[in-house]
């Protein structure tokens, strides 16, 4: 796959947050996708990515963004051009697949969502609630064995390496492992009548999880999603949260799609005054009760579209997104999105509220496919 874009920003006037009013700029991205069988049981999977994408377009002329890929080793990341460019290798993995065992170990997504918008189970490089494209899910290193116990039931055993930050390395993190920011992870499932029913538990970074999920459709009508966790720190002084998010949707005939969803950020901060803290500690969401409602629709068999709304309950402030997919021929395909944020900007080092610090964006991008 091929791509080409192009970025344009507005930051809110804050040079305490922002070096720069505006940006603008044009970057480009290769992935080489290699899928190989052998033996019957065995395959193997590498993705190997090459990108060229300007500093300014990496931070968004923010003074306060760390340039730092997913959490994975920075043996498989090669950066040039003073980190303008990046070749790297976002998955490679050697899988086993069995009639009851499927084994996969090295970079690999790992993806533990029910929910669409906000998935608080998602711990390894979950998309953004605003993310419409999200064909591939950054890999991370790890190794996951899915267990069939019945036909309709199987329990998945996973565990992920940790690296220490390293702000002199290509992607920002260590190439030798951190114990102490290992995962593991345990998660059984099953399915009862309409509904698919999960338990999950184990350590992420030390801290214990542990949680749900589930996913189904009632009266062959309406479809309920749900995932959530008791967060239990290591560290001493810390206090227990919860996470949890619940969502509905319906598909029309018409091909209209309807989400909506209501996530609880037992991590996140309760007033304004506390943004500043959570900001630093790199926290994705900065408030406690969030919701998204999202719109998918079908124009033509060419032309698809989506929307999306998301607010902050806690400083009303929110941000929408928008986004049009248009196939311009069998392998290739437009993408234009922009994203509006409505909220309170910031005085000073004051965040009077999240949104209101994020910038107004539109985005051009050329995605082509042999």
């Amino acid at each position: 796959m091929l791509t080409g874009s192009a970025l344009w920003l507005n930051n809110p006037d804050n040079p305490l947050y922002y070096n720069k009013s505006s940006i603008a700029g044009a970057a480009a991205s290769g992935r080489l996708m290699m899928d190989a069988g052998f033996g019957g049981a065995f395959s193997f999977e590498m993705h190997a990515v090459q990108n060229y994408v300007p500093l300014d377009m990496q931070n968004g002329g923010s003074n306060l963004a760390v340039l730092r890929d997913v959490e994975r080793s920075d043996l498989l990341d090669w950066s040039f051009d003073s980190r303008r460019a990046h070749l790297l290798i976002d998955r490679l993995n050697l899988q086993y697949a069995s009639q009851k065992l499927n084994l996969k170990i090295g970079r690999q997504p790992v993806n533990l969502a029910a929910t669409f918008f906000f998935t608080p189970n998602d711990f390894f490089a979950p998309f953004a609630a605003q993310a419409f494209f999200r064909a591939y899910k950054p890999g991370v290193d790890a190794l996951r064995a899915d267990i069939q116990l019945a036909d309709l039931s199987q329990i998945s055993l996973i565990s992920v390496l940790g690296y220490s930050a390293d702000p002199v390395s290509d992607n920002g993190w260590s190439n030798a492992n951190t114990a102490a920011r290992n995962s593991y992870l345990a998660r059984t499932s099953g399915v009862v009548g309409d509904f698919e029913l999960a338990l999950l538990a184990g350590t992420v970074k030390k801290d214990i999880v542990i949680g749900t999920d589930f996913q189904g459709e009632l009266f062959e009508w309406l479809g309920i999603r749900g995932e959530g966790h008791v967060n239990i720190p290591d560290q001493a002084g810390l206090k227990r949260r919860i996470e949890f998010a619940f969502g509905i949707e319906h598909r029309w005939e018409n091909s209209l799609t309807l989400r909506a969803e209501q996530f609880y950020h037992g991590g996140g901060a309760n007033s304004t005054s506390a943004y500043n803290t959570a900001l630093l500690a790199q926290s994705y969401y900065l408030g406690r009760h969030y919701s998204a409602i999202g719109a998918s629709f079908e124009f033509t068999p060419l032309l698809n579209g989506d929307m999306t709304l998301i607010y902050n309950w806690g400083d009303n402030s929110a941000l929408i997104a928008a986004y049009a997919l248009y196939s311009l021929s069998d392998e290739s395909e437009l993408a234009i999105s922009g994203a509006f944020a409505k909220g309170k900007r910031p005085v000073g080092g004051s965040i009077r509220s999240e949104f209101g610090l994020y910038p107004s964006s539109m985005s051009i991008e050329v995605r082509s496919y042999f």
